[in-house]
C-alpha cells in the first residue's frame, strides 16, 4: 500500500479503515520496509542461466532511497502523473504528455532525466508480464535472520539474480520473520532450488515461503491520482469526520 504525503488518513489509518470494511478482517499487520536491500529483478528468458545459482548486483537500495530528493514541485507532480501512463502507440507518445502539462516535450524528457538524477524514479521502462513469459511461480521467501547478522545476510540475498525484492521488515510476536525474498521461476521447484541457494549461501535456515494462490488484483501504483483524494473525502463523510 502507498498513500501520498498529503493523505487525509495517513498509512496506518488508511489500512485500519480498510480493515474494518473487509468482512473477516481477524488482524492486521503492517509491514513496512525497514530497510531496502534491493527492488528490481533480471529474468532470464532464455533458459541457459542456473538460476538457483546467478548473482547480479543491485540497481536500486537503501542507499539510493536515502539519498533521494524528496522536494517535488507542482510541475514535478503533473510530470508525474503523464510519465506513469502507459506509452500510447504513436510516434511521438511524449508529445501529447508534454501538452497536457502544457510544456514542451524536450522540457518533458529534461523533467524525467531530473527525476531519476534525484532517485526519485528509479526507471522508465517496458514491464515484463512475468506469468506470460513463462514465469508462473512466484515465491516470497521469509526469513528469521538474528538481528545482528541483518546487514551481513541482506546484501546477500539481494545478490540473487532471481531475487525481485529483498526487504528488511518489522517481526511481531506471532510473526518472526523479517527478511523478506522475493523469488521468480518457471516452476516450484526451480523457486524452491533458489531458496535452497540462498540457505546454503547464508547458512540460514528459518524461513517459510509464501506462494501466490490467487491474485486478486497487481497494478503499478500510481501517484497523485485524485481517485486517491477522492475515496478518502467519500470515506471522511461517511464517517462524519
Amino acid at each position: 500500500m502507498a498513500v501520498p504525503p498529503n493523505s487525509r488518513f495517513g498509512l496506518e489509518k488508511t489500512v485500519e479503515i480498510l480493515g474494518q470494511r473487509a468482512p473477516g478482517v481477524e488482524s492486521i499487520r503492517l509491514l513496512p520496509t525497514l530497510k531496502l536491500f534491493k527492488i528490481g529483478v533480471q529474468l532470464d528468458v532464455t533458459g541457459k542461466e542456473d538460476t538457483a545459482k546467478a548473482k547480479a548486483k543491485p540497481t536500486y537500495t537503501d542507499e539510493d532511497r536515502r539519498n533521494a530528493d524528496n522536494r517535488l514541485s507542482d510541475l514535478d507532480i503533473a510530470m508525474i502523473r503523464e510519465l506513469q501512463k502507459d506509452l500510447p502507440v504513436t510516434a511521438r507518445p511524449f508529445d501529447e504528455w508534454a501538452q497536457n502539462i502544457g510544456i514542451t516535450t524536450e522540457e518533458l524528457l529534461a523533467g524525467a532525466e531530473s527525476l531519476k538524477k534525484r532517485k526519485l524514479m528509479r526507471r522508465f521502462s517496458a514491464v515484463l508480464r512475468h506469468r506470460q513469459a513463462g514465469f508462473l511461480f512466484n515465491g516470497m521467501g521469509v526469513w528469521n535472520v538474528p538481528d545482528d547478522k541483518v546487514e551481513e545476510v541482506g546484501p546477500k540475498m539481494a545478490a540473487f539474480k532471481a531475487v525481485s525484492h529483498c526487504y528488511l521488515r518489522p517481526r511481531y510476536e506471532d510473526w518472526p520473520y523479517n527478511i523478506f525474498t522475493m523469488v521468480h521461476g518457471r516452476s516450484l521447484e526451480e523457486c524452491e532450488a533458489i531458496l535452497k541457494s540462498i540457505e546454503e549461501e547464508t547458512g540460514i535456515t528459518d524461513r517459510i515461503v509464501l506462494y501466490s494462490t490467487k491474485e486478486y488484483k497487481k497494478t503499478r501504483v500510481e501517484y497523485f491520482t485524485p481517485e486517491t483524494y477522492e475515496w478518502e473525502a467519500k470515506v471522511a463523510e461517511e464517517m462524519g469526520l
